[in-house]
């Protein structure tokens, strides 16, 4: 009985031993050491404030508008036979070029007619100078040594043939520009605004065709205080010249998902200050606004609405910042000397795509942070990374 009961607990008293030699094993093992984590410092790129002598930009913002618009109307009488492609909504047309053209039979029986009152004229003349030197020399074979008098010689019958010949040549003429007027055509490159008439339409002087707009230039009227004509210095009455151009203007907008740019110049400035606004309004121009003037192929269109930034010349002393610097809310990250975070608010004077010019909030010399950070904190510690030593 004693003998079985110690082979049933032989494998239960080997376990218990080993399980206290390992327990005693690792009693006597040495406790490894704890080790912190180390605190990753995020990496910001930045720049240096400079204080520079700049000269501020003028903002302010406009609606562009052809220079030249017009309704186009004939000016001969007739019935629509034919119009061209290019004249339709949004189309563009080159000079010369025939937009519209008329029947033209009645106009050139017209000059036909006029032709033949030409050569008819000049027979007439013809005849009357061929009849007075015939009675010029039966009278000096009559009268050796007496003058005669002008009807004597018929000098007013061809006085008279002349005025004949010039008015069929004066009609002639009429009757060639009356056929010419039937293709309607402009002098200047525009876009086709609306067409107002259709094949077989019967019109008249009078009858609106459609309305176009010339390419050549457009227009942006641009309202500004006395302080911003100060800043241009723009007298009211301007008028630019070659010896003295009006400052240059960028106008930006986004068209889609993207922001683009287009490159003018002030030409004039009212010389009168509005009754309503109690502005002053500027104009500038964009030459060949469809074609060298486009900003990547896209052209400054009649009807955008463009901000405008005009550079000013007079002289400021402020500081200049990369544009990547500056924050929503006109707020600047600062890495100060213990290379801890600051945000600050700066007043901004002017921006454009490359710079930011600030009057205060930070000194020359500070370290600006251009690179993007997510979650910024107000005194965290960060590694900065010059951004011109990366370059």
């Amino acid at each position: 009985m004693n003998k079985k009961y110690l082979q049933a607990a032989a494998p239960v008293l080997v376990l218990a031993l080993g399980f206290g030699v390992v327990k005693a094993m690792n009693a006597t093992k040495p406790v490894p050491e704890k080790k912190e984590e180390e605190q990753r410092l995020v990496s910001l790129a930045y720049a240096e404030a400079r204080e520079e002598v700049v000269h501020l930009s003028v903002g302010t913002q406009g609606e562009v508008r052809p220079h030249t618009e017009i309704d186009l109307t004939p000016q001969v009488a007739g019935r629509v036979v034919a119009i061209a492609d290019h004249f339709a909504e949004g189309a563009g047309f080159e000079p010369g070029e025939t937009l519209i053209q008329l029947d033209d039979a009645d106009y050139r029986l017209a000059l036909a007619r006029a032709k033949a009152g030409v050569a008819t004229a000049e027979v007439q003349l013809l005849q009357a100078q061929a009849a007075a030197t015939i009675k010029r020399q039966q009278w000096f074979s009559v009268h050796p040594n007496k003058q005669p008098s002008p009807l004597q010689i018929n000098q007013p019958q061809v006085a008279e043939a002349k005025a004949k010949v010039q008015s069929a040549r004066a009609e002639l003429e009429e009757a060639q520009l009356k056929l010419s007027r039937t293709k309607v055509q402009l002098p200047f490159r525009g876009r086709v605004i609306r067409r107002d008439v259709g094949v077989g339409e019967y019109v008249t002087a009078s009858t609106a065709l459609g309305r176009v707009f010339a390419t050549d230039r457009v227009e942006v009227r641009l309202p500004l205080t006395d302080s911003q004509l100060m800043e241009l210095d723009l007298p009211m009455g301007f008028v630019a010249s070659d010896k003295a151009p009006g400052p240059a203007v960028t106008f930006s907008a986004q068209v889609g998902a993207k922001q683009y740019q287009w490159h003018g110049r002030i030409v004039r400035t009212q010389a009168a200050v509005d009754q309503q606004t109690r502005l002053i309004y500027a104009v500038a121009e964009v030459q060949d606004p469809y074609g060298a003037g486009a900003s990547n192929g896209v052209p400054l269109a009649a009807g955008m609405f463009v901000s405008a930034a005009a550079e000013g010349v007079q002289e400021h002393r402020a500081l200049v910042l990369p544009r990547d610097a500056l924050r929503n809310a006109d707020k600047v990250y600062v890495i100060d000397a213990d290379n801890h975070l600051s945000i600050r608010t700066v007043e901004v004077l002017s921006t454009s795509e490359s710079r930011v010019v600030v009057a205060s909030g930070i000194t020359d010399g500070e370290r600006v942070v251009t690179s993007t950070i997510a979650n910024a904190v107000d005194g965290m510690e960060v590694q900065p990374l010059d951004q011109l030593a990366r370059k």
